[in-house]
């Protein structure tokens, strides 16, 4: 997928109006900035930061249509993907977990650069640590943990309506059978549309195996 065939897809595939694609250039913007100064994507990958980084997030949002009400967590935002992407495509609140402190003051500035401050809140801690309250409507994580680890720190905040999506490359059906039996529910593996050797993960009603 070229660049210009990445803001295409934006546009045809999830009509994203002109005022939003401002948006998501002011993102990129300020990512391809602060890259400079800290190690937010990988350098080989900005000359194809539209689809490497932005339709690779952009494509979680339909696969969250049937997801019940909460808000979504992104776990380990890091530079905002796909929390930030999904936060300016989408009215629903956006919570990015994110402990290194410099990715928090840059999730901040962002957040507020983009005009997203109203709905998307920085939590600058470990997904350990967050209360116990929160109530999700989607878990999204990229490249944050194995899958045994992810749903282990986080399962307390799903529920029977929530939806996971979670990209994992070429890892995806090897890591699922890792947790078979030690965790439950209703799993599928979705092809990236930026990569045909990457997957994503959809997964509902994830609680705990019988053993």
């Amino acid at each position: 997928m070229t660049e210009d065939e990445a803001r295409q897809w934006l546009t045809s595939r999830l009509g994203v109006p002109r005022e939003t694609m401002a948006v998501l250039e002011r993102y990129v913007a300020l990512l391809l900035d602060e890259a400079t100064r800290q190690n937010l994507i990988a350098d080989s990958t900005r000359d194809r930061v539209w689809a490497r980084h932005i339709v690779d997030s952009a494509q979680l949002l339909p696969l969250a249509e049937e997801a019940g009400a909460g808000p979504w967590i992104d776990l380990g935002s890091g530079p905002g993907l796909p929390g930030l992407v999904i936060a300016a495509l989408s009215e629903r609140p956006m919570i990015l977990v994110e402990s290194r402190r410099k990715r928090v003051d840059f999730l901040e500035h962002a957040a507020e650069a983009m005009g997203l401050t109203s709905r998307v809140a920085v939590e600058g801690r470990r997904v350990e640590v967050l209360p116990d309250g929160l109530s999700a409507g989607v878990i999204s994580a990229r490249a944050f943990a194995p899958l045994d680890r992810l749903f282990m720190v986080a399962h307390r905040f799903s529920r029977s309506g929530t939806v996971w999506l979670l990209p994992k490359g070429r890892s995806a059906q090897s890591e699922l059978e890792v947790v078979r039996g030690t965790w439950q529910g209703m799993f599928h593996v979705k092809q990236s549309v930026t990569d045909p050797d990457s997957a994503i993960i959809v997964a509902r009603n994830v609680r705990r195996g019988n053993r």
